[in-house]
């Protein structure tokens, strides 16, 4: 059988782990592409470095074996549908991260409307239900070309190869309620403004009412005071009780007998 295939890393790190500009770049990438982590970034960083790579290293040659190179990248390039016809070769020291990302068929699926969101698409690739040219593709970043794009669809045998499938209808939003909500979030309501004299008037009214309302308190404290003074009985009132209690004890010291 042979010996086993050493499994290789198929992208680049970073030079350097601490960077934040790129670290604000890769976040703000793997939220707007629906991206697992970052790895998925730096595979395609380092596809299209090759593409830029090899189109320096063929700018320096003149020879014939240099030209079928220069063909065969263009033909790749124009499948893949990063450049035109009309574009030199040059044009690819121009490309960015995002033109790859938009070729992956996650983002592809998402931009034919097929599903709603990035993360729906990223399910029905793993779940099995994308074909690409009568074949089953179950990873998100597969590279689809052109010719590929055309072919793209649900696999027959799912529901969701159904048009009117609930997780395929996308609702509509007029734009008359799409632009009332763009005026209701540009209009701030500004805060009342007063004249000096108003705010004195506000200032004084303010004084009276913080007068009545310690007034009003001062006239409940004393009112509590009269109610407890009259439940409770005064000090000669005691004496008297005291005083009344033992000459009762006398008249009776043994309690009443049969």
């Amino acid at each position: 059988m042979g010996d086993p295939r050493k499994i290789r890393k198929k992208y680049e790190t970073p030079t350097h782990p601490w960077q934040k500009d790129r670290i604000d770049e890769e976040k703000t990438l793997t939220i707007e592409f629906g991206l697992k982590n970052k790895k998925e970034i730096w595979r395609m960083e380092t596809l299209l470095k090759k593409f830029k790579d090899q189109v320096k290293a063929l700018a320096s040659r003149i020879d014939e074996q240099s030209k079928l190179e220069e063909k065969q990248l263009v033909n790749r390039l124009l499948s893949l549908g990063l450049i035109t016809k009309e574009d030199p070769l040059d044009t690819v020291l121009g490309l960015g991260i995002r033109d790859v990302l938009e070729r992956r068929l996650q983002t592809i699926i998402v931009r034919k409307g097929l599903a709603k969101t990035m993360k729906q698409s990223r399910q029905f690739i793993t779940h099995g239900h994308v074909i690409v040219d009568s074949k089953k593709i179950t990873f998100p970043s597969y590279i689809i070309s052109l010719k590929e794009e055309s072919l793209l669809e649900f696999i027959p045998t799912s529901t969701l190869s159904n048009v009117d499938h609930p997780e395929r209808m996308i609702k509509e939003v007029s734009k008359d309620k799409l632009d009332k909500k763009k005026k209701e979030k540009k209009e701030e309501v500004a805060p009342p403004t007063f004249s000096p004299e108003e705010i004195a008037q506000i200032e004084e009214k303010g004084a009276i009412e913080k007068k009545k309302a310690e007034e009003k308190a001062e006239a409940n404290k004393e009112k509590v005071k009269l109610a407890e003074k009259k439940k409770a009985p005064s000090a000669s009132e005691a004496q008297d009780s005291k005083k009344e209690a033992p000459k009762k004890e006398e008249q009776n010291p043994e309690g009443d007998k049969k």
